[in-house]
């Protein structure tokens, strides 16, 4: 008897590299030019790109956002690729929802990575809904320790289990429920949509709880509408997923509208994130760390040397930015709104 969890995630990776039109490509970082400084007065090749997060040493701010895990050969060798590139190169890595392991066992062993990323900093992922379906905080626990993270995501997909025919739909109390997991565990609980943004609204419910890390994870990149689409096979619902491909807050929007809130929450950055210099882009705005998949799902599928030659591209695109910024260190970056030029608007600076 196969497992539904298990297939739908074999099933998001053939739709991915099949149709290149769930990377919906927005680049609505584009619209941001930066103050290129003629005279940085700086040497490039002591810029430092590193930053400290969560107690852990990066060499530059990159995350290895969550794609996929489960109980097959193809996702095994993509997590295990990413995993020891992260550690090579000295950056963060998230894996894809762990819900799947609660349902097959076998798969267990795509999150075990901790021993190919000794130093890395890893963080476990699950769904925020399935706290209404049954998940408790001791799975929470679980997810962590099978990782032996230094975190968990906890994801909201309001948009994408809409569009699902039999998706986990009932949204209602969950923000109370996050609460209470965030302050009974011992580590951090980032919360993070999936590529549709978090608005101020979402962060005033959490707000009274332990919560202090979101990933807004705007629209722009990766469409899990689309993705879902192709699934539709009922006729009054086979359109649904291609009207809301779209749907969301781009991720410049959701970092901005998120700015009151800097004092008490670090932002992650992801969602159409596709460059170096658009992860400068997303510091300036307020992000401490930024998060991309798409970008690393094809090379995973080859090699970690292919994983890491995107990275140290990534790094190499990320220091110039610093450099003709006239900005020594990465940590310099964020909310440095002066940086940008006062011509620049898509709806987010005036």
């Amino acid at each position: 008897m196969t497992d539904p969890t298990n297939e739908r995630k074999l099933r998001h990776l053939r739709t991915i590299e099949g149709d290149p039109e769930s990377d919906r490509r927005r680049f609505h970082f584009d619209a941001i030019r930066l103050k290129h400084r003629a005279l940085p007065e700086l040497n490039l090749r002591e810029v430092s790109p590193g930053i400290e997060f969560m107690g852990k040493k990066l060499s530059f701010p990159l995350l290895i956002s969550s794609m996929t895990g489960g109980d097959h050969d193809l996702v095994r060798k993509i997590n295990f690729n990413l995993a020891k590139a992260a550690e090579a190169t000295g950056v963060a890595m998230a894996v894809g929802s762990q819900r799947v392991m609660f349902t097959n066992p076998k798969a267990r062993s795509s999150f075990e990575l901790r021993r190919l990323a000794p130093n890395a900093l890893l963080f476990a992922n699950l769904g925020a809904v399935q706290l209404n379906y049954g998940f408790t905080l001791e799975q929470c626990r679980e997810a962590l320790e099978v990782l032996d993270a230094d975190a968990l995501y906890l994801h909201l997909n309001p948009l994408q289990e809409a569009v699902q025919p039999s998706g986990d739909v009932n949204f209602s109390g969950l923000a109370g429920k996050i609460i209470e997991v965030a302050d009974a565990l011992d580590k951090p609980v980032v919360l993070k949509e999936v590529g549709a943004g978090i608005s101020a609204e979402d962060v005033e419910l959490i707000l009274k709880g332990r919560i202090e890390y979101i990933d807004v994870a705007g629209a722009g990149g990766t469409s899990w509408s689309r993705i879902e689409h192709h699934s539709l096979m009922e006729s009054d619902r086979r359109d649904l997923g291609l009207i809301f491909q779209d749907w969301g807050i781009p991720t410049p929007a959701a970092l901005q509208a998120l700015k009151p809130y800097r004092d008490a929450i670090t932002l992650i950055a992801s969602g159409g994130i596709r460059s170096g210099m658009d992860m400068v882009k997303a510091m300036i705005l307020g992000a401490s760390l930024c998060g991309m998949a798409a970008p690393f799902l094809k090379p995973a599928m080859e090699s970690t040397e292919d994983v890491i030659e995107v990275i140290e591209r990534l790094r190499r695109e990320f220091t110039t930015a610093l450099f003709l910024l006239g900005v020594s260190c990465a940590d310099k970056l964020i909310g440095r709104e002066e940086l940008l030029l006062e011509c620049w608007s898509d709806g987010v600076v005036a």
